[in-house]
């Protein structure tokens, strides 16, 4: 189970560079030299990606995209009956019961409600539930007696799409489990290289995103630290085209240390709703992933 935050950051601004920086509050130790040139080398390769970014053919072809920001498995809309078939559902252990059906089409729209929709191929049904029932051991089981393809929204790049799905029946349940039918546009190539963990002012990767605000004003991501720190610290650069994420980590202690990596949630606050803005990562130049813990990410990835 992934690590909470144990602490609320705050917002400073810095208003040269247009950066808001999610860090400690207002009588948080003064950075020494080594962290304020660390700090200018972390901005400066946000800045160089954002600036990279905009009104680039990346920029364009991602906007045109399908990337789903939500997991692509959605849960009976009536909720878990008991702890059993919530661990069940947490455990991926799951049994069919039944034929599934097979697909009439190869490809099927998204549609975005605005006049924007976009053709996409098809996953089947059997697939569909290979991606969430990973297991069928012991334990607590759900049972799968029938699929059929229905529709359901979910929250994508471009705002909430209506896409296909697979309504699967599970035994004991009035409403289904459902499942995303159609696949993730290819992730345009980025405009900018990769830049190397460790090499630009200790900048490290933000792994993925695992939540938005339903205003918009925040979301939550998840980074990574060690043993002998005192946890990620995740900073953002917002222009109106993109918003650039960059992660580092805290109090990291000089010695022998175990090289096991855990996984924190952080919460980021926005000047502005994210909106159809670009979540990008500071380190690979790339677009944020949505992911979830123990699962297949519904993104592109």
């Amino acid at each position: 189970m992934n690590t909470q935050a144990k602490r609320l950051v705050g917002l400073l601004f810095a208003p040269l560079l247009g950066v808001c920086l999610l860090a400690g509050c207002g009588d948080s130790p003064r950075a020494d030299d080594g962290d304020a040139q660390s700090l200018q080398k972390q901005e400066r390769r946000a800045r160089q990606v954002a600036d990279a970014w905009q009104g680039s053919a990346s920029a364009a072809a991602w906007g045109e995209g399908y990337y789903p920001m939500a997991d692509g498995v959605q849960v009976p809309e009536s909720g878990w009956r008991s702890k059993a078939d919530k661990q069940a559902y947490e455990t991926k252990n799951f049994v069919l019961r039944g034929k599934l059906p097979a697909a009439t089409t190869k490809h099927e729209k998204v549609d975005w409600g605005n006049g924007d929709t976009l053709t996409r191929p098809l996953s089947g049904a059997k697939k569909a539930y290979q991606s969430f029932a990973l297991n069928n051991g012991e334990g607590p089981q759900l049972t799968v007696v029938g699929a059929r393809l229905g529709e359901t929204t979910i929250a994508t790049s471009r705002g909430t799409a209506t896409v296909p799905a697979w309504l699967f029946t599970l035994e004991g349940y009035d409403t289904p489990l459902k499942r995303v039918a159609v696949t993730p546009s290819k992730l345009p190539r980025p405009p900018i290289e990769q830049a190397q963990q460790g090499a630009v002012g200790g900048l490290r990767r933000v792994t993925r995103l695992a939540g938005t605000a339903m205003d918009g004003r925040s979301i939550t991501v998840k980074a990574t630290h060690g043993a002998c720190d005192d946890g990620p610290i995740v900073k953002v650069l917002e222009t109106d085209e993109n918003v650039v994420l960059y992660a580092s980590i805290a109090g990291a202690q000089s010695g022998p240390c175990s090289t096991d990596m855990t996984e924190q949630s952080v919460k980021v606050e926005l000047r502005k709703p994210l909106a159809d803005r670009i979540l990008l990562d500071a380190l690979t130049g790339q677009p944020v992933p949505y992911g979830e813990p123990n699962g297949l990410s519904p993104s592109w990835t």
